[in-house]
């Protein structure tokens, strides 16, 4: 299965349009029907807005494959929003320096212990 037959295949599975579709990312309909004969697959830079649009991994677009639970290998890697709360976060980290970065991951690393040991008492 092709990437564009991965978008086709989501798009029929959500029941969304070749019209909507077009509209949400932008991608000419002239484009998406090109996919449907097989003669072009989706442009690199289209491949996040398809996912974000289609509410899927770039792994599953590109691959086909989703790495869920704990078998497999796991990602080394993570694509984030920049419009989500994750997104927002690490905008603001990348703005800090290396000592305010250490800090920061010093501050996490010990709500997290905290937590976990609040669990354990539960």
């Amino acid at each position: 299965m092709t990437i564009g037959d991965r978008v086709l295949f989501k798009m029929s599975e959500i029941g969304m349009s070749q019209k909507d579709f077009s509209a949400k990312t932008g991608i000419a309909q002239s484009t998406i029907s090109e996919w449907k004969s097989k003669r072009t697959n989706p442009t690199s830079e289209k491949i996040m807005i398809i996912c974000k649009v289609l509410n899927v991994s770039p792994e599953w677009l590109l691959s086909g494959a989703e790495n869920t639970g704990k078998r497999g290998n796991q990602s080394e890697w993570l694509v984030i929003d920049k419009e989500s709360e994750s997104g927002e976060i690490m905008s603001i980290y990348n703005q800090m320096n290396p000592d305010q970065r250490a800090r920061l991951r010093g501050y996490m690393e010990a709500i997290t212990s905290f937590l976990a040991n609040e669990d354990k008492k539960s």
